[in-house]
């Protein structure tokens, strides 16, 4: 049976459809998805995230626990900011992507996807043995919502007085925002401007009604996951279970750039990710736009000219932005052209192109 999150009555009262998503009940569209994109590229959309995981790791040696634990040099974090990295096991093989926050010189807090968090906070846990650090799974007594668009800094900023215009990309800032206590980070997932609010479960719901409310005269839309899954597509932003699995490195994935061989000690995953880093792989993670009009979704096949695989595609969907379809794929190394996707038997011809498909203005 799927989890309700603290917002469940809200959707409900919009007429979202929800769906399960990863044993959670979750938004998958209020009305429009065309207009829950559009509205986060041109305005504002608001999104639940609280299904997503938070993780504290606290004590005099939590850095160097996570260091060891992460493929991330997370000890060379200053407080106030985050990091994107990944947890990996001993193969280097990718068991979830996550964002970790400084909160303070012995406290950090491990954001996990809502499908693995709780094998993140067993494995956090068993590496963090021999360390002087506490691992403490919190996921159940927080809420997290998220406000997205070129116009979400003035939407928050008619609910808090913190300093929004100083607070950079990947950083945390406590604050108190509609009267209520909460960590507001600058990070997102939809390739626009943004922030995430993490509060008390209890706090989710008014906090949601105050961010509808001051947003409204915005153009602010609640939002659900498939405006979230277009929107991170355009990005080039991977999703685990996607792009991102336990069959693949991060070298893989084409972000080898988060594994730190320069960080002092061991990590796990070190010793199988470190011959991987200067050998190309197999097949790269690329772009593709489709000339006719029909979608390439997950799991199609991508197909050279005589009909050979020669990749996969990952995900897939319309592109408002570009006004043509686009997926992300894993393709052979070295090919580029004459690509086409096999669609139910139909060889419908691609473009590779180079991620992301879409940028903001800045």
């Amino acid at each position: 049976m799927s989890r309700p999150t603290p917002l469940r009555g809200v959707h409900e009262a919009l007429g979202a459809t929800l769906t399960d998503f990863a044993g959670w009940l979750m938004p998958l569209r209020y009305g429009s998805e065309a207009a829950e994109h559009n509205a986060v590229r041109q305005a504002a959309g608001l999104f639940d995230l609280s299904h997503m995981g938070e993780i504290f790791v606290t004590g005099p040696q939590a850095a160097e626990a996570l260091d060891y634990a992460l493929v991330g040099y997370i000890s060379a974090l200053e407080p106030g900011r985050a990091r994107y990295t990944m947890i990996v096991d001993r193969r280097g093989h990718v068991l979830d992507d996550l964002i970790v926050y400084r909160l303070t010189g012995e406290e950090f807090m491990v954001v996990a996807n809502a499908s693995n968090y709780p094998r993140v906070a067993a494995e956090l846990t068993e590496r963090a043995q021999g360390f002087e650090a506490v691992v403490d799974d919190r996921s159940e007594r927080y809420g997290l919502i998220a406000v997205q668009g070129p116009r979400s800094l003035e939407i928050l900023s008619e609910l808090t007085d913190a300093d929004l215009n100083g607070l950079k990309y990947y950083a945390g800032l406590p604050a108190t925002v509609a009267g209520r206590e909460a960590l507001i980070a600058r990070t997102g997932y939809t390739g626009e401007d943004g922030f995430e609010l993490f509060v008390a479960a209890g706090d989710t719901e008014p906090l949601w009604t105050a961010l509808t409310k001051a947003g409204e005269p915005y153009g602010l839309l609640p939002a659900g996951l498939s405006a979230r899954d277009t929107l991170r597509l355009e990005a080039g932003m991977p999703l685990y279970g996607n792009e991102l699995s336990a069959e693949l490195t991060p070298f893989d994935a084409g972000l080898g750039r988060v594994v730190r061989f320069d960080k002092p000690g061991d990590f796990v995953g070190r010793a199988a990710l470190e011959p991987l880093k200067d050998v190309p792989p197999a097949r790269r993670r690329v772009g593709l736009v489709a000339t006719g009009r029909r979608v390439p979704r997950h799991g199609y096949q991508v197909v050279s000219g005589d009909g050979t695989v020669v990749g996969e595609v990952t995900s897939g969907a319309p592109s408002q932005s570009l006004g043509r379809p686009i997926a992300m794929a894993y393709v052979d190394t070295g090919l580029s052209t004459g690509l086409a996707v096999d669609i139910r038997g139909s060889r419908e011809p691609v473009e590779v192109v180079e991620l992301p498909f879409y940028r903001r203005k800045k």
